[in-house]
C-alpha cells in the first residue's frame, strides 16, 4: 500500500504545479508531463526489481500509459481538450492501475473517468457562471444576438419538445428526450453568447505565446493565418509581430482544476471501498 500512497502524492503534487502554472500562463509545460511519466514508471520499475509479484506493478504502469495515450489523443482531436490537458491525462495513466489485476484496474479507470467527467461539467457550469455575472452587460447583449440568430431553429426545436412533452404522458421515455432536447438546445446557446461576450481578448502581438489561438483568420498581404485548433505556432506569431500590433484571441477556462478534484475525489472513494462500476453493471 506504501508504493500506492507514493504514487499519489507524486501525481498529486504534480497536478498542483500544473493547476499554477495553467492560471500563471494558461498552459502547462511539456517537461511537467513527461517527467511525472518517467518518475511514476522509474518508481514502478525499480518497485518491481524488489516486489514477490514481479515486474506486474510495472507492466500495470505501462497498460495505463497505453490507454490514456488513446483517450487523451481522442479527447485532442476530437477538440476537446487543449494539448497540455491531455497530456496531463496521458500521465496520469501511469498512475491509477493500482490493483493486482487488469479488470480491476479497468473498473478503475472507468470510475477515475466518470468522476473527471461529473466534475468538470460542474467547473465549467461555475466558471462560465461566473463569467457571465462579471461580464453581464456583454453577455445579455450577446445572448439576445444568438436568440434572434437562431430563432427559427429555436422555434423547431422548440415545437418538437413540447410534442414530446405531450407524449410523455403515454411513455416516459419521450418526456425525458423532450427535456434534453430543450435543455441541450438553450445549453448551446448560453455557450455560444459566454463564448463571444467573456472569453475573446484583445491582446498586444509582443505579448501571444505558442498555442493561443486567434479568434478569426488573419490576413497579412497575401498570407492567411488562420485560426487552428492547435493555436500558433513560432512562426505563426514571429509573422503577426512584423506587420500587426494587436490581434484578437480566445481564451479559454484553466480546465486542469478538474484534474485535481477529479483525482481527489477518486482517490478518497477508492480509501473507503466504493466503486462506481458496481454501482454501474
Amino acid at each position: 500500500m506504501y508504493e500506492v500512497i507514493f504514487l499519489w502524492i507524486l501525481a498529486l503534487v504534480y497536478i498542483i504545479f500544473a493547476v499554477i502554472q495553467d492560471f500563471k500562463t494558461r498552459e502547462i509545460a511539456n517537461w511537467l508531463t513527461f517527467s511525472l511519466i518517467i518518475f511514476a514508471l522509474g518508481f514502478r520499475l525499480f518497485y518491481s526489481l524488489f516486489s514477490n509479484d514481479g515486474f506486474q506493478f510495472f507492466f500495470s504502469g505501462l497498460m495505463g500509459l497505453g490507454i490514456f495515450f488513446a483517450i487523451g489523443n481522442l479527447l485532442y482531436y476530437g477538440k476537446v481538450f487543449a494539448g497540455g490537458d491531455a497530456k496531463l491525462m496521458i500521465a496520469l495513466g501511469t498512475i491509477l492501475p493500482i490493483f493486482p489485476n487488469i479488470f480491476s484496474n479497468i473498473q478503475g479507470f472507468f470510475d477515475f473517468f466518470l468522476i473527471f467527467l461529473i466534475m468538470g461539467f460542474l467547473y465549467i457550469l461555475l466558471s462560465s457562471l461566473f463569467l457571465c455575472v462579471k461580464n453581464f452587460k456583454s453577455f445579455k447583449k450577446e445572448f439576445s444576438k444568438q436568440l434572434r440568430k437562431n430563432k427559427k431553429l429555436i422555434f423547431v426545436v422548440l415545437s418538437v419538445s413540447i410534442i414530446f412533452l405531450l407524449l410523455g404522458f403515454v411513455q416516459t421515455i419521450f418526456f425525458i428526450v423532450g427535456i434534453l432536447m430543450f435543455s441541450t438546445s438553450n445549453l448551446f446557446l448560453y455557450s455560444k453568447a459566454v463564448d463571444e461576450s467573456c472569453m475573446i481578448k484583445r491582446i498586444k502581438t509582443k505579448n501571444l505565446r505558442e498555442g493561443d489561438w486567434l479568434y478569426s483568420n488573419v490576413k497579412i498581404g497575401k498570407k492567411e493565418i488562420k485560426a487552428k485548433w492547435e493555436g500558433l505556432n513560432k512562426k505563426d506569431i514571429k509573422e503577426l509581430r512584423k506587420k500587426l500590433k494587436e490581434v484578437r484571441i480566445r481564451q479559454g477556462i484553466p480546465f486542469s482544476p478538474v484534474f485535481f478534484f477529479g483525482f481527489v475525489i477518486f482517490v478518497l472513494l477508492i480509501l473507503f471501498n466504493v466503486r462506481l462500476w458496481n454501482s454501474f453493471w
